[in-house]
């Protein structure tokens, strides 16, 4: 039998000594270039569709509408300010950035707000269903995950904005029922790394129901230590692969 004892976990239970860096010091406007580059890469797209919002001060930097996740420099990212006005970049941004501005109105560990519509985050959403947490790193998603059922089409006002903002409360992570999902984290190396691993989630859950087998389930306990693993000592590590792998082949990014 699984031994149930609550251990700790993350750096309360093990430190690394060192760990490799992201080999380069990156503005705010720079990592956030990265982090939709990285996410297109590994799929977390919909051809030009979704935005990344990251709190800088009192103003907000976004990608702008019409170009593609995967070509964008940090020079054309966009400064907005909390009603999602332009104040500062060539483009024009998104209606639908309503979606994120409500959340970083009302939600102070929202600092970063991801949207777009993976595949098999959109699989669960067309027929209403939050995945299983069939595997030890969906435990980062632990007690997070909210369905949100009511479709409402384009959330492209501040007043739908703040509707979506109430339906999904506290949860860090939302899939919207027809559409897709929100992640929201404090920092942009949990924001990243949580979409990762949501996706994933959603693709192993559809891997195992395709099997006609229930999951062996996870106990809370354990969840409870590889959560605090993944966030404190997973997180950091996988943003600095990220950061240089983007830097090594797509230096352009950086500009």
């Amino acid at each position: 039998m699984a031994d149930d004892t609550e251990r700790a976990g993350g750096l309360a239970a093990w430190s690394p000594r060192a760990v490799p860096g992201p080999g380069v010091t990156l503005t705010r406007a720079q990592e956030l270039a990265v982090a939709l580059r990285h996410l297109d890469d590994v799929g977390w797209c919909e051809n030009l569709t979704g935005h990344i919002t990251v709190q800088q001060g009192e103003h907000f930097l976004v990608n702008p509408w019409g170009l593609w996740w995967g070509e964008v420099r940090a020079s054309d990212l966009l400064t907005i300010d909390v009603d999602g006005a332009v104040v500062q970049g060539e483009w024009d941004v998104t209606p639908a950035v309503h979606i994120h501005t409500e959340l970083h109105r009302r939600r102070a560990d929202a600092a970063v707000v991801v949207h777009n519509h993976p595949p098999y985050a959109s699989t669960l959403a067309a027929v209403g269903e939050l995945p299983d947490l069939v595997h030890q790193n969906s435990s980062i998603l632990a007690d997070e995950l909210v369905l949100v059922s009511d479709y409402d089409g384009e959330v492209d006002q501040p007043t739908l904005g703040a509707d979506l903002a109430e339906r999904i409360g506290d949860a860090s992570v939302a899939l919207l029922v027809s559409h897709g999902v929100i992640v929201t984290a404090p920092t942009i190396e949990l924001a990243v790394y949580k979409s990762v691993l949501f996706e994933r989630t959603c693709m192993l859950h559809w891997l195992v129901r395709a099997m006609d087998r229930a999951p062996i389930p996870i106990a809370p306990t354990h969840q409870k230590q590889l959560k605090a693993s993944l966030i404190e000592r997973a997180a950091p590590v996988y943003w600095h692969g990220v950061v240089r792998t983007l830097v090594r082949d797509e230096p352009e990014v950086l500009e």
